[in-house]
């Protein structure tokens, strides 16, 4: 992706850059490794790995984690680095270490290159090369196809680059079985239909933060009202697909309960984003407030109905993977329980 977005000095906007004279700290290079996402990918590999229910050595386990988490690192190091001229004129994002100056842009794409050599080798020569080749293409997806093409170009860039995120479970399932079956796949699906509404609830309420930094999001390309349609139509997507682990016998009873019961809600918050007129009176001030703020003004307008689907959504997925992982260590066996 061509780096389209026009620049602006945004001198009075920009955080301060850090004297050249300083060494950047091992916590500046932590974070270029986006650790909050980082965490969310190692606990879908690992769910995914488990979830397989195959014998695996616990060392070879704990390689084929620590690849996958390092791989989710060296993505978000490329990313950031690609990205510096984005990141430094969004609120939420100026202070990451390249536009802030604490880590200079060829050292973070340095990072990323390296580290994702390491963890794809050390998987592949480890563990297995499907794990490693799904790796490899998770990376190559997210630095290039979506960091480099998707996020700059087309208004469906969440849609299309979120194959990205999703793909950790199937990475995990590989490890552990040297396949990739049609439950490794619901999994993947159940994060891929699941982040178009995720962020796209968050785009409602931060779209002045996008059309500033020149990022085709939905809301700024097609409007607030669209967007509000397409979180409901996603959403009416996501119910059933989260359902469907019980009909092949990958989740049990919790996970129908957590999957449906936690549907309802999130079809319920859906329908107020649908109903309401969030991301129709997008406020300036978006760039002085925390991420889960919305002004007096938005609230009428209805942007706490979608600041409340985000906000969900991310409890909903981390249930639904919870509810996975547990009943794959508990060894339940879902069918028969159900019998």
């Amino acid at each position: 992706m061509s780096k389209t977005a026009a620049m602006t000095s945004d001198s009075a906007e920009t955080t301060p850059l850090r004297d050249s004279s300083e060494t950047a700290r091992w916590q500046d290079y932590f974070q270029l490794m986006k650790p909050r996402v980082m965490s969310l990918v190692v606990f879908t590999g690992l769910t995914g790995l488990l979830a397989a229910r195959a014998p695996i050595h616990p060392v070879l386990a704990a390689i084929a984690v620590l690849c996958i988490a390092v791989g989710a690192g060296a993505s978000g190091a490329l990313n950031m680095w690609y990205d510096a001229d984005i990141d430094r004129q969004m609120r939420r994002t100026r202070g990451r270490p390249v536009p802030a100056g604490k880590v200079k842009g060829e050292e973070a794409a340095t990072l990323g290159v390296v580290l994702s050599l390491l963890s794809v080798m050390f998987l592949g020569f480890a563990v297995n090369w499907l794990a490693a080749g799904l790796l490899a293409f998770t990376i190559v997806f997210y630095a290039v196809v979506y960091t480099m093409w998707l996020k700059r170009w087309t208004a469906q860039n969440i849609v299309i680059g979120g194959l990205a995120g999703a793909l950790p479970p199937a990475i995990g399932w590989a490890a552990a079985t040297g396949s990739a079956p049609l439950n490794a796949w619901l999994m993947v699906a159940i994060i891929f239909f699941w982040t178009p509404p995720h962020f796209w609830a968050l785009s409602l309420y931060v779209t002045t933060d996008y059309a500033k930094a020149g990022v085709p999001m939905l809301p700024v390309v097609k409007g607030a009202r669209e967007t509000r349609k397409q979180i409901l139509l996603y959403s009416l997507i996501l119910f059933p697909i989260c359902l469907s682990p019980v009909l092949t016998g990958l989740g049990g009873p919790i996970y129908l309960a957590v999957s449906g019961l936690g549907g309802l809600v999130f079809l319920l918050l859906a329908w107020r984003v649908f109903a309401s007129k969030a991301g129709d009176a997008a406020d300036p001030r978006v760039a002085d407030r925390a991420l889960y703020d919305v002004t007096e003004d938005e609230k009428a307008a209805g942007a706490k109905a979608a600041r409340n689907l985000f906000a969900f959504s991310i409890l909903y997925l981390f249930a639904l993977f919870a509810a996975l992982l547990g009943e794959a260590v508990t060894g339940v066996r879902p069918l028969e329980l159900l019998k």
